[in-house]
């Protein structure tokens, strides 16, 4: 059954529009209250949110569909989507609740629901939450719900877990290193972390005021971090994303290093402690086919899952794997948590830089194709095998390409588009073969 409200990373939207209007966040709310009643009477649900502006209403409305159903709910203010996830595995809760919209512009917002084993929910249990949800959405939600009042000593609980995970023989007290927070949910607790483990930081987007959370900064706008670490003299940069459940890295020479990246320092790094189970690595489509043939190289598989932090931790379980993550930097060390972190991931790399040198020497050999991501906006999303001009470009493109390219053509879980990535030998095959495909999406459903 395809889900109508639940995306790739839950719930998305305008506030105030539908699927944020308030009459379906109270029966969010209302309809996970009841399915966690159903296995636990006494059911409690943290709530966090990252900074823009209309989180603190949506989380207010939420509670109240919460309190309907006669759960207990515990805010923890502003706090990055891991951190819920993290808390509600350490308090033993039952689900946690994040108010964010993660990369994407303050003006929308959304709803990531976590299990009690703080990983989010399957497939098959958010199709439950839907059938309910559409069955309570048309009863009136309350007209005022009175603010959440955050209780701040959660940030601390947090900050130590994290703390715990430095790698050991790591000294970070002489790191001098540029922090991105994007304005959003890391602005305090990324500086602070880092700060507490001595090392030197420079804190950029961190002045969030409801409304500039991801402009121009974090993770998608690495410009200016790149100029402030060579400016700085800094041992690295950390780029966080509006919920920091993902970090992208900066060399001190300036070059971006992405999650294929880390993955590769992360790889080597397990495999000569002998902790990388299975000498195996999980990866999405959208990894370079580089990180591929150099892990192989090294004695080290690539599995490849679909796109999402969630399959990754699926098919990492699934075969009992210890490290995966995508290029976009959601990267999820499962002995450490279960789900990607960015904070724990910036934790990981620092401690790497700081016992083998510099960033650039931990992902030597990574050799990056030529790889172009092609966004076509759609008006629908009909199967894409159901497209014959668009199913004839893709059998061209792969054919042409043989073991010297891919071609992945999706959906994107939380946006009208249709994505097109190829990566091959030859810039020209790149672009020719994007455009090919992206032109016959275009013809058949573009908007």
């Amino acid at each position: 059954m395809s889900k109508e409200l639940f995306g790739t990373d839950g719930i998305r939207g305008v506030p105030g529009t539908p699927p944020l209007d308030d009459a379906t966040l109270y029966a969010t709310g209302r309809s996970l209250g009841a399915y966690l009643k159903q296995s636990s009477p006494a059911a409690h649900v943290l709530i966090g949110m990252d900074t823009r502006e209309s989180g603190p209403h949506l989380a207010a409305v939420l509670a109240a569909g919460l309190n309907t159903a006669g759960v207990s709910v515990d805010f923890a203010g502003i706090i990055t989507t891991p951190g819920i996830a993290c808390l509600v595995r350490l308090k033993g809760l039952q689900a946690g609740v994040v108010i964010s919209a993660s990369h994407n512009p303050y003006h929308d917002n959304g709803v990531k629901l976590f299990s009690n084993a703080g990983m989010k929910f399957p497939d098959s249990v958010e199709e439950i939450l839907e059938q309910d949800i559409f069955k309570h959405r048309s009863e009136p939600p309350p007209g005022n719900p009175p603010p959440l009042a955050a209780d701040e000593s959660l940030d601390a609980d947090y900050l130590k877990f994290l703390r715990s995970r430095v790698i050991p023989g790591a000294k970070l007290s002489s790191l001098r290193m540029v922090l991105d927070c994007a304005n959003g949910a890391a602005y305090k607790l990324a500086p602070e972390l880092f700060q507490s483990l001595g090392a030197h930081v420079i804190a950029m987007g961190d002045q969030p005021d409801g409304r500039n959370i991801n402009a121009g900064c974090g993770s998608l706008h690495l410009d200016e971090l790149q100029k402030r670490v060579v400016a700085e003299r800094a041992a690295l940069g950390v780029a966080f994303d509006g919920d920091a459940d993902r970090a992208l890295f900066i060399s001190a020479s300036g070059k971006i290093i992405n999650g294929d990246g880390v993955l590769l320092a992360a790889a080597r790094f397990l495999k000569s402690q002998g902790k990388l189970k299975g000498n195996r690595v999980v990866a999405t489509s959208m990894s370079n086919l580089g990180l591929e043939r150099v892990l192989a190289r090294e004695g080290i598989e690539l599995g490849r899952a679909a796109v999402g932090d969630r399959y990754v931790l699926e098919e990492m379980l699934r075969n009992n794997n210890v490290l995966g993550g995508e290029q976009s930097g959601h990267v999820i060390f499962l002995e450490d948590s279960p789900a990607g972190d960015g904070l724990l991931t910036a934790l990981k790399i620092a401690s790497l830089v700081s016992v083998s040198g510099r960033l650039e020497s931990l992902i030597f050999g990574l050799k990056d194709y030529p790889q172009i991501i092609v966004n076509v906006k759609v008006k629908s999303k009909p199967p894409l095998e159901s497209l014959p001009e668009v199913s004839r470009a893709l059998a061209e493109a792969q054919s042409a390409l043989g073991e010297n390219g891919r071609v992945v053509l999706r959906y994107s879980g939380t946006e009208p588009l249709a994505r097109v990535m190829v990566e091959a030998e030859h810039d020209s095959d790149v672009q020719r073969f994007s455009e090919s495909v992206a032109n016959a999406l275009r013809q058949a459903i573009g908007a």
